[in-house]
């Protein structure tokens, strides 16, 4: 199995509209690791952590959101280390 780590930032209207919970949902469905959590500047932050396929997907669906969120721009970094264990939603920072 190829895993890829990607940290992604969503920004649009994706807070207050269930976009946390959405993509824990999603991560989940998707078996993939890592985590979602809002920042204080209005944009959503995540890093996903599978196989290369489950986070390509994860990734498009990002682009789309739940129906009541506008996704403006994914902006997408690979990374170096693997996460492991739940997906998880932190708390904004």
């Amino acid at each position: 199995m190829v895993v890829r780590t990607v940290h992604a930032r969503i920004s649009g209207r994706v807070q207050g509209v269930g976009y946390r919970v959405w993509v824990a949902d999603e991560a989940v469905a998707r078996g993939l690791s890592g985590w979602v959590r809002n920042r204080r500047d209005g944009a959503v932050e995540a890093v996903f952590s599978g196989e290369v396929a489950d986070v390509a997907a994860m990734l498009e669906a990002c682009g789309d959101g739940p129906r009541i969120a506008r996704v403006d721009a994914v902006e997408v970094e690979d990374l170096a280390n693997a996460e492991s264990g739940a997906f998880r939603v932190l708390p904004t920072e």
